[in-house]
């Protein structure tokens, strides 16, 4: 197809296309994204990913435009927003409370504009303001006032309120909506700055008493009279609302029930209050403010004393809140916190747990079986050494559960009582499964039996764990212990003894000699003098060590056994004599020096 041609047969000159204008084109995408992230959050809650990724984008989109331009501001009428008189956002329906600028107009928000510097806790603040997601008390309150509370130092705003006061002076300053929209600058908080300096320069410089400079802290009044506070007043308000402040609803709410408890005359509010002391004592027990409650029990137990005209009725009702402490409903609601909470704060506890009655002890005994952290295990038990001293059935029944953690806490426990009639029921976990269980029962048994009948310890060396075997050796060597021979004999006679290391066998013989004297040494004997040719290396071995043993205890039957072994042994065992031999007499000698 041919080209269109001017009269002349020249081609015609199009003008060349005007540069896209970047800056604009950045808030139109910006406002874009606002609206996205503000109908997310309305719709799914702030906290949902799929606002959480639209916010991240607007944020580091203007964070990248204040980058650049340092300033965003945009007009905001009923249903549009205008940036430098051009339409850079418009709602489907004039009225729609979807509508972000609908939302702005309706609060009298007639500019809003972002600064360089923007910090996301700002943005995120505004969105919330502008969608009534605060806190319940500040969720009442409109968006200007919001933001006035906030005083956000990268985001400021013209209110209507302004406008129109600025509008009152006639002459001084004519502000046309319409105009102001297509106006170049489209600034409306630069013309009212300028506006309001001309009027102070017409004036003689003075501005009336009471108001505000132009300017940031005076962006937000509201053009009601207040007072003139000193620096000094201000600060005192500031640490009295600090300290408001910090005082939560809870303590507020013990104040309160404190002091009707304390002159409340009525008997039917009294019932209804001291009902209500224990629904908070549940609540402070499942939060795990440990230091409230334990507050909140000291008074109650003086709360007879404060109150000497209580009821009958009152004063068994009061009583049974303190002996119901430790009821098992509410026991597992601290179980859960600590256990939900594995560092929670423990300040306190110890204490709560000491104002239980010994009735609590079941249910503490199960919290010590079900915590999870050695710590929060510890203080129940020191609680449950106190609460079950005298009566210890729950804690011995307990010595039968198969969980390894909660047995050893109760041995723990019986230990400090250290009451020998404990034994028998700690002797019964000789098979326990769980090794750790079996060492602190042989500790056990060695602290409620220091002396005595060994046979129980010897049932210890057919454990399956070598340092179960050794804790009972120990024991059984000290001297302290007695066993006939016959409880030995089946141990050192089974050919599997033979397998055994020679630390063990040296010190099972040395048990041998110190529970059972001189009944053990015709077995000593035997494995001196036995000439053999099988297995005839192991068996020289223990004859060797019989001699070491009966070198170390030179009864006159001893010295015999060894004598004829000097005769009647293999040469190994011939020198094993001679050398134990030796040992005895440097012992007489020692003995002899010492008289």
């Amino acid at each position: 197809m041919d080209e269109p041609k001017t009269d002349d047969g020249a081609l015609p000159v199009v003008p060349a296309k005007e540069p896209a204008n970047p800056e604009l084109a950045s808030v139109k995408r910006l406002l874009t994204l606002l609206d996205k992230t503000a109908k997310s959050s309305r719709t799914y809650g702030s906290a949902n990913p799929v606002a959480q990724k639209f916010f991240q984008q607007l944020f580091e989109g203007l964070t990248a435009h204040l980058a650049t331009y340092s300033k965003l501001a945009f007009l905001i009428q009923r249903s549009e927003l205008y940036f430098n008189g051009e339409v850079v956002y418009r709602s489907e329906q004039d009225s729609s409370n979807e509508s972000v600028a609908f939302k702005l107009y309706a609060d009298g928000i007639r500019e809003l504009a972002f600064l360089e510097g923007l910090a996301a806790e700002d943005l995120s603040f505004l969105l919330d303001s502008l969608w009534g997601s605060l806190e319940s008390e500040e969720d009442d309150d409109d968006i200007v006032t919001r933001l006035w509370s906030k005083d956000l130092s990268t985001i400021t705003m013209v209110t209507a309120e302004e406008v129109a006061k600025a509008s009152t002076g006639g002459d001084v300053f004519e502000l046309p909506t319409a105009g102001v929209m297509e106006a170049p600058e489209s600034n409306l908080r630069d013309l009212l700055d300028r506006e309001q300096a001309k009027a102070r320069r017409e004036t003689g410089g003075n501005r009336p008493s009471g108001d505000k400079p132009a300017g940031r802290a005076g962006r937000f009044q509201s053009g009601q009279a207040g007072y003139e506070v000193s620096d000094k007043e201000l600060a005192e308000l500031a640490k009295e609302v600090e300290a408001e402040s910090a005082r939560d609803n809870m303590t507020y709410l013990l104040d309160m029930l404190t002091a009707i408890l304390a002159s409340e005359k009525s008997p039917v509010i009294l019932t209804k209050l001291l009902d209500l002391w224990g629904n908070v004592l549940d609540t402070l027990a499942a939060q795990g403010k440990w230091t409230v409650l334990d507050s909140v029990l000291g008074l109650l137990h003086v709360s007879a004393e404060v109150r000497p005209d209580l009821g009958d009725d009152h004063k068994k009702q009061l009583a049974a809140l303190l002996d119901n402490l430790g009821r098992s409903e509410r026991v597992k609601m601290i179980e859960t916190h600590l256990n939900k909470i594995p560092d929670a704060t423990t300040e306190g506890l110890p204490a709560v747990l000491l104002s239980m009655t010994p009735a609590a002890v079941p249910a503490l005994c199960t919290l010590l079986a079900n915590l999870e952290t050695p710590a929060h295990q510890a203080i129940v038990s020191e609680a449950l050494e106190t609460l079950a001293k005298d009566q210890p059935d729950h804690v011995l029944r307990g010595l039968s559960d198969r969980r390894p953690r909660y047995v050893k806490n109760l041995l723990a426990i019986l230990l400090k009582w250290n009451n020998p009639r404990f034994a028998d029921a700690v002797e019964k976990l000789v098979r326990y499964p769980d090794i750790q269980v079996r060492k602190e029962v042989v500790r056990a048994i060695g602290i409620f039996r220091p002396n005595g009948n060994g046979m129980k310890l010897i049932a210890f060396l057919n454990d399956s764990e070598e340092s179960v075997r050794f804790a009972a050796l120990k024991l059984l060597m000290t001297g302290q212990y007695k066993a006939p021979y016959s409880t030995w004999s089946p141990l050192v006679s089974a050919d599997t003894f033979m397998d055994r290391t020679l630390g063990e066998k040296r010190a099972v013989f040395h048990a041998m000699r110190a529970t059972s004297g001189d009944e053990v040494i015709p077995y000593f004997e035997s494995l001196i003098t036995e000439r053999s040719w099988t297995n005839r290396k192991n068996k020289e071995e223990l004859a060797a060590l019989a001699a070491e043993t009966l070198g170390k205890l030179p009864t006159p039957a001893a010295l015999t056994v060894l004598e004829l072994g000097q005769k009647k042994g293999g040469a190994a065992v011939r020198q094993a004599c001679t050398a134990a031999l030796a040992q005895a007499q440097r012992q007489q000698h020692l003995k002899q020096a010492a008289s």
